[in-house]
């Protein structure tokens, strides 16, 4: 009895899918066009993928997808649940009210029932107020009906996150299951406002969340496939569908952390840059440990700063479907718009009438595809001016993204990836794998599941060890809860700060643990 897995990445060009063994060998591999619902595209690929591999479909256990609509949903205004705000936090942060600084359109969609009550912590952990518990039934009651999720946020929470859950608890009752609730201290991090902007992203998008996972799960039955359905995480590590469901906003940029994963494993690299080359943009991120480095800094996510973990990736508008023009003083001008999945309509070595970076590498001899005679009149000074302004805009965010002067090996995935030249500046070696078309999908296919926590401990309390040991536990549980098995899990991410301004011996600890699927 064989044990195989399913993995898909849906990319804004490309729904690419394979299939692995319990060896993870790829046994076929697809890339089929991403459709606009989105849903199509990735049956296409389902199907696709199971007629080319002979495997018995009782045979998959498993089926992993990495995909883009949450990030969609936001970034288009489209298809956003009506939510609930709640920050626990008057009188002491009225001057500034909740969705500050979103962009007009978004907080028209989500400022439609926005509160404040009295509660919150200091940042010592002290109540700044009790928290108003009838003006929360009140709210309950008011908002029932109107919306379908609510975002909870009381200051400090991270520190004490008693009055969040006091308020959960009471909305909970009032507004039964099918009301999803999400709690800032389980989102974000200290800050207030990118914090609240987080947890109101995230109560935004489970509908999009919900949706996908059943159009998921439904395109696997109509195919007749019964396996455990995972989604991708932004660090790497897979969820269950209950977990998505709930935190659907670590769905964002799952992508990019799919591909570096595949890298990783492809190359058997634990430690390099990778560059994932699509149809539309080139996204490029760090392998530290064989999981990508976390960004440090506040996030941006469709205009709205946001504080939650994401990975540090820095994107170029360059893909196999970028657009090149001529200005009027002869430089040259690459995208930044694309043809994106009209490549093979629009481009001209397919007979169309655009000029695309894929005609530019066609031209230079460095890739075979499509009918190269459609390129004649290009000139070479062109060509050549295009292939090098190309190479030069990867090799500059390179170097942005190195941390040290030294060449860093160098690993290119992605279908446009044909795009580069094999010696690259800044990079000591240039990995191009087998199967580096569908890194993303193997990436979705063979990762471990992980849990984390970050919060606000006192040492006195337990004594450091003790409380680091907590912590340890905490993440491992969240793991678990996520559908990891507990025989092998491990912590694969530690680091605590004091902080020095709080009584008690305040630490601040974030932990991750990571481990394989639970049988």
């Amino acid at each position: 009895m064989h044990n195989y897995r399913i993995g898909i990445d849906v990319g804004g060009t490309h729904t690419d899918a394979v299939i692995l063994d319990q060896e993870f060998n790829v046994i076929s591999e697809t890339k089929q066009q991403t459709t606009t619902d989105v849903s199509t595209g990735i049956y296409h690929a389902v199907k696709e993928v199971l007629d080319s591999s002979n495997v018995p479909k009782d045979q998959i256990n498993y089926a992993m997808l990495g995909t883009t609509h949450c990030t969609n949903a936001i970034v288009e205004r489209k298809r956003l649940n009506n939510v609930g705000v709640i920050r626990i936090g008057a009188p002491a942060t009225l001057g500034i009210k909740p969705l500050v600084g979103v962009p007009d359109d978004l907080r028209n969609i989500l400022g439609q029932h926005v509160h404040i009550v009295r509660g919150g912590h200091e940042f010592d952990g002290r109540t700044i107020a009790e928290l108003d518990t009838e003006k929360i039934y009140e709210i309950a009651h008011d908002l029932k009906g109107k919306v379908d999720s609510v975002a909870i946020t009381s200051v400090f929470s991270p520190v004490s996150t008693e009055h969040e859950y006091e308020a959960y608890n009471i909305l909970q009752e009032v507004l039964g299951d099918d009301v999803s609730l999400s709690v800032s201290s389980e989102i974000g991090s200290v800050g207030l406002l990118e914090r609240e902007n987080a947890t109101i992203l995230n109560a935004a998008v489970v509908n999009v969340a919900r949706s996908t996972a059943d159009g998921f799960i439904n395109a696997l039955k109509k195919e007749g496939v019964d396996a455990k359905v995972f989604f991708g995480q932004n660090d790497g590590t897979l969820m269950s569908v209950e977990y998505t469901v709930k935190y659907p906003i670590l769905t964002i940029a799952c992508g990019p952390t799919n591909s570096i994963r595949g890298a990783s494993y492809l190359t058997n690299q634990s430690d390099a840059l990778v560059i994932d080359v699509g149809g539309t943009t080139t996204d490029i991120g760090v392998l530290t440990g064989s999981f990508p480095r976390q960004s440090s800094l506040a996030v941006e996510i469709g205009g709205v700063r946001t504080n939650f973990r994401m990975p540090d990736i820095t994107s170029v508008g360059i893909g196999g479907g970028t657009i090149v023009r001529e200005n009027s003083d002869g430089t040259i001008k690459l995208g930044p718009d694309s043809v994106g999945y009209q490549l093979q309509e629009k481009a001209l070595v397919f007979g169309g009438d655009t000029v695309t970076t894929t005609d530019i590498v066609v031209a230079k001899g460095l890739a075979q595809v499509g009918e190269p005679s459609h390129l004649s009149n290009l000139s070479e000074d062109f060509v050549d001016q295009a292939y090098r302004t190309l190479v030069e805009n990867v090799e500059v965010a390179i170097e942005k993204m190195k941390t040290s002067a030294e060449p860093i090996p160098v690993i290119l995935v992605g279908g446009g990836s044909i795009l580069l030249p094999d010696e690259l500046e800044g990079a000591s070696v240039v990995h191009r794998p087998n199967n580096f078309g569908v890194a993303n999908a193997i990436g979705s296919a063979i990762a471990q599941v992980s849990g984390q926590i970050e919060r606000v401990f006192a040492l006195d309390e337990l004594g450091r060890e003790a409380t680091i040991e907590h912590a340890k536990q905490l993440a491992m549980n969240e793991a678990i809860n996520a559908g990891a098995s507990e025989n092998d899990l491990e912590i694969v991410d530690f680091e605590d700060v004091p902080l020095a301004y709080l009584p008690g011996n305040a630490t601040k600890i974030k932990a991750k643990a990571a481990g394989t699927l639970a049988e």
